[in-house]
């Protein structure tokens, strides 16, 4: 391959126009971060990318804002999107992702860490399946990893009362999930119930506490010895990302191995909470970190350096959601994942929809990300911006 990829006519090939398209699609059940503020739904917001080559050649990807778990909106993804990065990369060659990165990064600068990672992940995604299409490459081929070609997938229990519980495992237990991540914080006592509850319903699964930065410190330390005695093995984000002296104090106790989510962007500051023994793991999330690109290179730095990580996503849909199956099923993925979208989104754009079976998702397989988008489905979930 020459620095410009020749197209199939023998030209070199270049990135020629990126459009984005805002979709919000329904939602079923109640996931807290897709409702408002008297508890309505609100759909699940994404930006939809294309990103076709001067061959003619089309990459999709997608962006998935989550402006109650992060600082991105639907607004703010698709305006950067069209009126910041679309401009500055056209005419540049898609393989080439140092200047393409570099480039992005001088266009929304970097805060502590990468800006708009969600934004920018719906450009990497659309490049690797457009570099995909042209290579005629799986993700499996182009990394020579051969992994495995399903994922478990876990349920998500995000109870307001102890009274749904039951009802939510037993529509779990139908729909053939046999694992549950279960979010916590800021109520102990009402964590450890929910917990004890399902380890009673389903004493065999994997039961993965998740907090979403909801404790401070002192009940972190006092409930984490509860949970294990609970036979909960993982506890994620039990303090706010910023709390590192924190963090060093709950590693100390050593009751539960810590997992790191929001704090982890870019693999610059993962080295530097492994270096200040901050953490035990890490909870990947493809578009947490800007893409299939980093999300990469943080696995391997995390189980080159003897640590955990566990699947999980941002109630990723269609592209976002390939990619994080093709992520986690190359690097061979060792526990059920929290891909939730499956669970909660009702809608798709792509021609053959991700289906559950026995609490399972097969690994798309073919070139790019693996699935095709259906255009003509676009115009059922468009929405203005």
């Amino acid at each position: 391959m020459t620095s410009v990829q020749e197209s199939r006519s023998g030209g070199a090939v270049t990135i020629e126009r990126i459009e984005a398209f805002p979709l919000v699609y329904p939602t079923v059940g109640r996931f807290k971060f897709f409702e408002g503020a008297r508890g309505q739904p609100t759909g699940r917001p994404a930006v939809l990318v294309k990103i076709t080559a001067s061959d003619g050649t089309i990459g999709w990807g997608q962006s998935v804002p989550s402006p109650r778990w992060s600082y991105e909106t639907l607004d703010s993804v698709y305006s950067t999107l069209t009126r910041h990065l679309a401009p500055m990369l056209l005419q540049l060659d898609p393989f080439d992702r140092e200047q393409i990165d570099a480039m992005m990064t001088r266009t929304i600068a970097p805060s502590f860490s990468t800006g708009q990672p969600i934004c920018k992940a719906g450009i990497d995604l659309a490049l690797f399946d457009l570099t995909g299409r042209l290579e005629r490459k799986t993700a499996g081929e182009r990394w020579n990893r051969r992994g495995r070609d399903t994922i478990t997938l876990s349920w998500t229990l995000n109870p307001r009362s102890l009274d749904e519980v039951e009802g939510s495992i037993e529509e779990a237990l139908a729909r053939g999930y046999r694992h549950f991540n279960v979010k916590v914080a800021p109520d102990p006592v009402f964590d450890l119930e929910l917990c004890r509850i399902v380890k009673r319903r389903v004493p065999d699964g994997f039961l993965w506490a998740d907090a979403n930065g909801g404790y401070d410190e002192a009940t972190a330390l006092a409930v984490m010895p509860k949970l294990a005695d609970l036979g909960v093995p993982v506890l994620e984000q039990p303090l706010p990302a910023n709390r590192l002296t924190g963090y060093q104090r709950l590693k100390k106790q050593g009751a539960l191995p810590i997992i790191m989510d929001e704090g982890i962007v870019s693999s610059v500051e993962l080295r530097e909470f492994i270096a200040l023994g901050l953490l035990d793991g890490v909870a990947m999330k493809v578009a947490r970190c800007g893409g299939l690109t980093e999300a990469r290179k943080q696995i391997e730095m995390v189980l080159n350096d003897g640590l955990m990580f566990l699947g999980s996503g941002l109630t990723d849909t269609d592209c976002s959601l390939a990619a994080s199956l093709l992520l986690y099923g190359a690097y061979d993925l060792k526990y059920p994942a929290a891909l939730n979208g499956p669970q909660f989104v009702d809608g798709t754009v792509l021609q053959e929809p991700f289906t559950v079976a026995n609490g399972e998702l097969r690994v798309p397989h073919g070139p790019g990300l693996g699935v095709e988008v259906d255009e003509e489905k676009i115009a059922a979930y468009r929405c203005a911006v």
